[in-house]
């Protein structure tokens, strides 16, 4: 992970330079921006290992440089920075395609944990017995190439989203809770709260819907997959 290039976006020169002291000491390469267009030059410019991205940005906002590297399949992991503690914010983040989100003002040691679990779920250096292929119902999941397949038709299917229907599709029909599934798919030093799970939960239902295979949500606990 040491070496790898960062790309940090903010209008306020102080997170920046907090944010980028902190990164440095831990080995990370730091380019910055301080705009919305900047940033998607940027992102052209270095392809970063990874995106922080505030909100709040002048000229385009930074829920619309999420919206359109996700709308040009650019798959590069985004970590979303925001000023307000409100769901809404978080939750549109997260459906526009951000890896994960982080409110200001932050304590940088939590910024650099996150940075480093999202770069790590990126990667697949699983175990070799962690490596062997998965079948659900019609849903082939191959751990090492990362590739989904319903019906022998690959489904495009972003790097959280495969994680967590890993981790479903290797407790089959098992209930599992939101904080399990945060513990299992996101890592156990993620600081996020469980409505991240939802929100992806949501997107992977839409994914699988035409597959023999649905996840259950048993409220008040937490989720399931199953056959048809």
């Amino acid at each position: 992970m040491t070496g790898e290039l960062l790309l940090l976006v903010d209008d306020e020169p102080n997170i920046i330079e907090l944010a980028q002291i902190y990164l440095e000491r831990e080995g990370f390469r730091i380019v910055s921006a301080a705009d919305g267009k900047s940033a998607l030059e940027a992102v052209e410019q270095h392809r970063p290992a990874l995106v922080v991205l505030d909100v709040m940005l002048p000229e385009v906002d930074g829920l619309e440089v999420c919206r359109r590297l996700r709308q040009k399949d650019d798959p590069v992991p985004i970590l979303m920075l925001t000023a307000r503690d409100e769901d809404i914010d978080k939750i549109l983040g997260l459906e526009l395609g951000a890896d994960d989100y982080l409110t200001k003002p932050f304590n940088p040691r939590e910024l650099v944990a996150r940075v480093k679990a999202v770069l790590r779920r990126g990667k697949a250096g699983s175990p070799p017995d962690e490596n062997k292929p998965v079948q659900v119902g019609d849903i082939h999941i191959d751990p090492l190439r990362r590739d989904v397949l319903i019906n022998g038709v690959p489904v495009e299917i972003r790097t959280q989203e495969f994680d967590l229907l890993l981790t479903l599709a290797r407790h089959p029909g098992i209930v599992l809770s939101r904080n399990q599934l945060l513990d299992l798919a996101w890592g156990y030093d993620y600081y996020g709260n469980t409505r991240t799970v939802d929100v992806h939960i949501g997107h992977l239902r839409k994914k699988i819907q035409d597959s023999g295979v649905k996840i259950e949500t048993f409220t008040g606990v937490g989720y399931k997959l199953v056959t048809k």
